[in-house]
């Protein structure tokens, strides 16, 4: 059975059919007596061919689910230690402005006492009386009078100015205790998600050496069975299986623009049939993904060594160096936090690099042969791939 994904990525853009993953602990493999049996028939040994393939089919869709858990639970997880870093430098703000502001009023209580002791020692009824009575100076006496005024209204000033930065100290304090509030659910929150992302990394990683386990035993009877090689077999079904997820993308296309024609046309309206176009590395994120060797100078020397496989020479590896470093800058846990893009080569959904091996969310060379073959079917070269991506804004391949 095929499930459609919706697809806008840097490498690939449109819906996509993947198939669903099946249950690798259910899978019936073939066994080497099997294959000695069938290989003395023609078409007993295409039988078990393809009990290989759909043995092989359904171990890596069950590996390939498990990772792209495992990815999406590690995303997760940062978002929420993102959350809770934010939340924890909220609180940390709201509860220093409050200690200040407690300060500021305490500050203004105290010089509102001392105003009060003074305005007592100079304006204090019976010290006024005595002066206006004994007084030979009326001018000093005003001066005196205005000086007694003056210190009230400043004394006044400050008790208000006392008033607010105590009522602000309060504000702030009850928005600090709700901060921290949040601060702590926001922290049991990340510690599952954490935990969510450990379990699910587990699982990911016991599913791939469960996978490459019988893989490379399904690609020895494959070969065994056609009289070829683990490796041929290998990369002949890597690029059948890249070849199909083109052909379903481009029928995807299709039928899209066919709707679109549709409804252009019901509407009597103008409208585009060109699919959503993204950059995968628009927006990349390095997700916290266990296991994951991110080494970008040792990412581009494999890919060197591997495009003379597709007869690419040093031109061809100086246009994949750019187009792959505005994509992902060759890491291989980068993770576009908008689409879901993922690894050195941006591919959406990322479970689809799973053909060229089990390991794909941790292993830059799996992401790399993926890659490769994406471009080789696609485009036909790196050059032709990064002058597609430079033409289009935003940029994408």
């Amino acid at each position: 059975m095929l499930v459609a994904a919706a697809v806008v990525v840097g490498a690939l853009v449109a819906p996509v059919l993947t198939p669903l993953p099946a249950s690798a602990a259910s899978t019936q493999y073939p066994t080497w007596q099997d294959v000695q049996q069938a290989k003395g028939n023609e078409q007993a040994a295409a039988a078990e061919a393809a009990k290989v393939q759909a043995a092989l089919q359904s171990v890596q869709a069950d590996a390939a689910a498990k990772s792209q858990r495992a990815l999406d639970a590690s995303a997760a997880a940062d978002r929420a230690e993102a959350d809770l870093a934010a939340a924890t430098q909220t609180a940390s703000t709201l509860r220093t402005q409050a200690d200040d502001a407690e300060r500021t009023a305490a500050q203004a209580q105290d010089r509102a006492g001392q105003l009060a002791a003074t305005l007592y020692r100079d304006g204090s009824q019976n010290a006024m009386t005595t002066r206006i009575a004994t007084t030979h100076d009326p001018d000093q006496l005003l001066y005196q009078l205005g000086a007694v005024d003056q210190l009230s209204s400043t004394w006044e000033g400050v008790l208000e100015d006392a008033s607010v930065a105590g009522r602000t100290a309060e504000s702030l304090h009850d928005q600090a205790e709700r901060a921290e509030s949040e601060r702590s659910t926001l922290a049991a929150a990340a510690e599952d998600r954490s935990a969510t992302a450990r379990t699910a990394s587990d699982a990911a990683a016991r599913a791939v050496a469960d996978t490459q386990q019988h893989s490379d035993e399904l690609y020895a009877q494959l070969a065994a069975l056609k009289d070829t090689t683990a490796t041929t077999e290998q990369q002949y079904e890597l690029g059948v299986q890249v070849a199909a997820q083109q052909a379903a993308q481009q029928r995807a296309r299709e039928q899209a623009a066919a709707a679109a024609a549709q409804q252009a046309a019901a509407a009597a309206a103008p409208s585009s049939s060109a699919a959503a176009a993204t950059s995968g590395g628009s927006g990349t994120s390095y997700p916290s993904t266990g296991g994951v060797t991110v080494d970008p100078a040792g990412a581009q020397a494999y890919a060197r060594s591997a495009i003379g496989a597709y007869g690419w020479g040093g031109d061809q590896f100086s246009c994949l160096v750019s187009l792959w470093t505005q994509e992902s800058g060759w890491r291989a846990n980068a993770l576009n936090a908008s689409s879901g893009a993922y690894g050195i080569p941006q591919s959406l959904p990322a479970s689809k690099m799973a053909v060229a091996g089990a390991d794909w969310r941790t292993n830059a060379a799996t992401q790399i042969n993926w890659g490769l073959a994406y471009i080789h079917d696609a485009y036909g070269s790196p050059c032709a791939a990064w002058n597609h991506e430079m033409s289009v804004n935003p940029h994408w391949y």
